[in-house]
């Protein structure tokens, strides 16, 4: 028995859905995806990915931009200046003190962002 094209077209179509579908729900890139399509002001830093990029920090006025992220390896703040428009420290770091929702408590961190 022989399969048709278009059987096999509409098989690798759902296989492809269903993969999308596995990835948005697995990762962060459903919602990271919404994020940059909404609001363009909204970046994921460079030292980051739309897949582990998850702001826990989120301004709650008009714009919906993200104050405060993490991914695997860092935590992340966004500073609203356009020389460094985030700032960042890894998440094994050993600031005395440190409480990830508030950058005066972060230590050494990098600034990202700069062109």
């Amino acid at each position: 028995m022989t399969s048709s094209p278009l059987r096999i077209l509409g098989i690798g179509l759902a296989t492809l859905l269903a993969a999308v579908i596995v990835c948005c729900l697995a990762t962060q890139v459903g919602s990271n995806a919404m994020m940059l399509l909404l609001d363009r002001g909204n970046v994921i830093p460079e030292e980051s990915s739309i897949f582990w990029f998850d702001p826990y920090v989120v301004n709650s006025g008009s714009s919906n931009y993200w104050l405060y992220a993490r991914d695997r390896t860092y935590y992340y703040h966004f500073t609203y200046l356009a020389d460094a428009p985030y700032v960042y420290l890894p998440v094994d770091n050993t600031c005395p003190g440190f409480e990830r929702g508030n950058v005066r408590t972060w230590c050494n961190v990098r600034v990202g962002g700069r062109h």
